[in-house]
């Protein structure tokens, strides 16, 4: 591995988090994880700092992986991140933030000699523990050359979206946003056409040979829902929280029909009626529980 980048600093050991730092633990890193929680510093085997500035004073490069922008404000200010890191890190955050607020972060670290990369990824937890993640990169090229180093331990595919920081949080977003609505129509579907009397079973078979497949078809049903396990390990709440994201971004570019408003509203209708901490594919139960599915949404 290069030289300049050794020592990682890792703040954020949650469902997704974990698997990331111990991938790159076991890649030769030396990696100093921190978190809040102290159940998330116990299951971390590699090293686990005390404090937040013990995990990233000697870092080349930290790694945020938390859960929105709120939080990265919160940790980078208040809590001190921007102070404890050396001048010429690179700060890479692979959370769903607002892309405007990663810009403004970007501006910040720069004051300190810090480079900001917006990487945010796709894959779910199981992409990261296999490192399979899709990533997508925002910042110059030279930043984003530069946290491949670290980011191609932990995907297969690393793209550089644009040369805003922020680039990456809209393009993750946005393809939430297409998730969100596509769980929503194909369970419409999928819930319709079982009361008509067809098989899920050879509905999906059918349909993920055909036109209408999604992710929402070839995983989330089959492997989340059918099993009435509902352990996408995504939560309720965070697809809303990027749903949301991407339909700012459309209302700010002054795009689109109503298609994802209608959606949106949709999902939070769902979350508000779901347990606290449900998966996104419970948006099922939802659906068939209560009169306030898509059926009954009215102006």
């Amino acid at each position: 591995m290069p030289e300049d980048i050794r020592n990682i600093g890792f703040i954020g050991l949650g469902r997704m988090g974990l698997p990331m730092a111990t991938r790159l633990s076991a890649a030769g890193f030396r990696v100093r994880g921190f978190d809040i929680s102290d159940q998330a510093r116990a299951a971390f085997a590699g090293h686990v700092a005390d404090t937040l500035a013990a995990a990233v004073a000697d870092a080349d490069a930290v790694v945020l992986m938390l859960p929105d922008s709120k939080v990265i404000k919160k940790v980078a200010h208040e809590q001190g991140l921007l102070r404890a890191m050396r001048g010429g890190a690179l700060l890479i955050d692979m959370s769903s933030a607002e892309p405007v607020a990663t810009t403004e972060l970007a501006e910040e670290a720069g004051k300190r000699n810090i480079t900001l990369v917006g990487a945010p990824v796709s894959g779910g937890v199981t992409g990261a523990a296999n490192g399979m993640l899709t990533i997508m990169a925002g910042g110059p090229v030279s930043a984003v050359d530069r946290a491949r180093t670290v980011l191609d331990v932990l995907g297969t595919r690393v793209v550089h979206v644009g040369d805003s920081p922020g680039a990456g949080h809209a393009l993750k977003a946005l393809n939430n946003l297409i998730a969100a609505i596509h769980m929503l129509a194909a369970s419409e579907a999928m819930l319709a056409g079982q009361r008509f009397g067809l098989d899920p079973a050879v509905m999906l078979d059918v349909v993920n040979t055909s036109t209408g497949r999604s992710f929402a078809t070839q995983r989330n049903w089959p492997e989340h829902v059918l099993p009435g396990t509902y352990d996408s390990g995504f939560a309720m709440q965070l697809i809303v929280k990027d749903a949301l994201i991407g339909l700012g971004i459309e209302r700010a570019a002054g795009t689109g029909a109503g298609l994802a408003e209608l959606a949106v509203e949709l999902w939070r209708r769902a979350a508000n009626w779901l347990p606290e901490g449900a998966d996104h594919t419970e948006i099922v139960r939802w659906l068939e529980h209560t009169r306030e599915g898509a059926a009954d949404f009215t102006e």
